[in-house]
């Protein structure tokens, strides 16, 4: 399973051949705050119980022709998700830290800051 940075991602969003941003959560923390040009499909509580069923219906949302960047809270239920597409023949990555690592990556919070120097450190 593969990662992306936030800063990689927005590095990607803005290039040429940008991937496709698949936004898992909740419809309503999706309509709070999300990165611009994502796609929501809200199977992050199915996901999180082990049920697949929801995310393999929504396959025809979801294009194959690019890479696709899965994106929840935190980063931990995305990874299944990636997973699954990767099983079904996409190419996935998963937001690293979900849209907390990326809100503090754009706002440079310095929770982001520090878990960003730790992670060097390792």
């Amino acid at each position: 399973m593969s990662k992306i940075s936030p800063s990689e991602l927005e590095e990607r969003l803005s290039s040429d051949d940008p991937p496709s941003v698949l936004d898992i959560r909740p419809s309503d923390a999706y309509e709070r705050g999300s990165i611009d040009g994502s796609h929501n499909v809200p199977v992050y509580d199915d996901l999180r119980r082990g049920d697949e069923a929801a995310l393999r219906d929504s396959l025809s949302e979801i294009p194959d022709d690019r890479p696709v960047v899965t994106v929840c809270k935190a980063g931990v239920v995305a990874t299944k998700a990636t997973d699954l597409l990767e099983s079904e023949g996409y190419d996935a990555l998963t937001l690293a830290g979900g849209i907390r690592g990326w809100t503090g990556y754009r706002n440079q919070s310095l929770g982001y800051r520090l878990s960003s120097f730790l992670r060097q450190l390792v």
